[in-house]
């Protein structure tokens, strides 16, 4: 047997089998097979997710060999992968074809099925989350069956299944809508967190993509706008970005926090170190810019609340830290997306802010995650489905107005739960 971990290593699973499919009728095989023996299926990409999604304790499948770059479609509009590839991958092979994705997520180390089934969304006030550019997909149901799922063909499961939680079956094939490759202009300075929060509209709807990041136990926010331009890739020098993106946001990050866990006392200073970096300005490829190496680990909770919302409910995280003398030693992260009608996105009908909230692994998450979630709760809030939240079917039902639509079609694709696992029966029910 093998022993599995996430990413973070809060979720851990010891299999009775693992396999690694390279094809299609591998997949559906081991489907069949499981169907047929009342066994139990999960799919695992790279496990980023925080949450026990993807945690298997029957029948793993490893997505590793099935991860191939199919096709551009013959207007260049469309892709079309395997599900394991890794975003990193996809990104690379689009840029050498002149293509990029719309929109990223910070993390490119994802597979694009764990990505799409747990709605990574990325930020940007006129885009959508990934699960909005997908335009078609392959799913093997319980059955082994092989849906071609579109907005013409078997359309119910494909609207609801673009963020499928992997209750529906087995994403086989994902079909993505691209553009032509951009570049975009990063500007990246801290800022006075009351300066970004009195402008926050501005800000947002002013740049192409905004984002930021608060810093505990200061005034200071460390601000990201990058807007599309037409100019040459002017990255940082070699060292300049080993400086600044390994060891000042990785190595000297990573050692202050370890720092502060072992004396917790040392953070309100420690962290005053942050905001020192300074202001930053280069231009590079899209897919360059949206992500970045992350080598400090550590444990994650995200909220998706009404846009309108965000300067209270951060403004509510803040005066928490503050009152209760929480010691943290990660930024609260902020991000902004536009709406999109897919139904269990996390911006699913509405133009929405995320609050993410981190802590370095090994330290004790529960207490801070539990009092932001009870403040994002009163916006409405909905959880990352990947990330550590404490909700269940009863409080996630009514915050999806099509909930019920998934479950329907969850209990007609898989009625003997194959694919389910104890997370997936705490939020879906059974």
């Amino acid at each position: 047997m093998k022993r599995w971990k996430n990413w973070a290593g809060n979720q851990r699973a010891t299999p009775k089998s693992v396999h690694f499919p390279s094809s299609e009728n591998e997949l559906v095989a081991i489907v069949r097979f499981a169907q047929a023996a009342k066994r139990r299926v999960k799919l695992v990409g790279s496990g980023h997710s925080f949450t026990a999604i993807a945690v298997a304790d029957d029948i793993l499948v490893d997505l590793r060999n099935y991860c191939e770059f199919l096709e551009v479609s013959a207007d260049r509009t469309c892709v079309t992968v395997q599900s394991g590839i890794v975003l990193a991958d996809l990104n690379e092979r689009l840029h050498r074809e002149g293509l990029a994705m719309p929109n990223l997520g910070d993390v490119t180390y994802q597979t694009i099925a764990g990505a799409l089934s747990t709605s990574t969304h990325g930020t940007g006030q006129g885009r959508t989350g990934l699960a909005a550019q997908v335009v078609g997909f392959r799913l093997i149901d319980s059955d082994g069956n092989v849906l071609q799922c579109s907005e013409h063909e078997n359309e119910e499961v494909f609207h609801v299944g673009r963020v499928g939680l992997g209750a529906l079956g087995v994403l086989s094939t994902l079909t993505m809508r691209v553009v032509p490759a951009f570049q975009l202009s990063a500007i990246e300075e801290p800022m006075r967190v009351r300066d970004v929060l009195a402008n926050i509209d501005q800000l947002v709807d002013s740049n192409d993509f905004f984002e930021f990041y608060w810093i505990p136990h200061t005034g200071w926010a460390l601000t990201k706008r990058n807007n599309i331009c037409d100019l040459p890739s002017d990255p940082p020098r070699r060292f300049a970005h080993w400086w600044n993106k390994i060891f000042m946001e990785n190595l000297a990050f990573g050692a202050l926090c370890y720092l502060g866990r072992m004396r917790p006392g040392l953070i309100p200073r420690l962290a005053k170190v942050l905001p020192s970096s300074g202001r930053v300005e280069y231009v590079n490829a899209s897919y360059k810019i949206f992500a970045s190496k992350r080598l400090v680990r550590f444990y994650e909770m995200e909220y998706s609340i009404n846009r309108e919302s965000v300067v209270p409910a951060l403004e509510r995280v803040m005066k928490l830290v503050d009152e209760e003398g929480l010691l943290l030693n990660f930024p609260v992260e902020v991000r902004f997306t536009a709406p999109d009608d897919v139904s269990l996105s996390t911006s699913c009908g509405r133009p929405s802010a995320y609050i993410a909230v981190h802590v370095f692994k090994g330290m004790q998450y529960e207490p801070y995650f539990r009092a932001v979630e009870k403040i994002m709760m009163d916006y409405g809030g909905r959880p990352h489905w990947g990330k550590i939240h404490f909700q269940s079917a009863e409080s996630l039902s009514s915050l999806y107005p099509e909930y019920q639509r998934f479950i329907e079609v969850r209990n007609r694709l898989d009625p003997e739960g194959v694919f389910t696992n104890d997370y997936l029966r705490r939020v879906l029910g059974r």
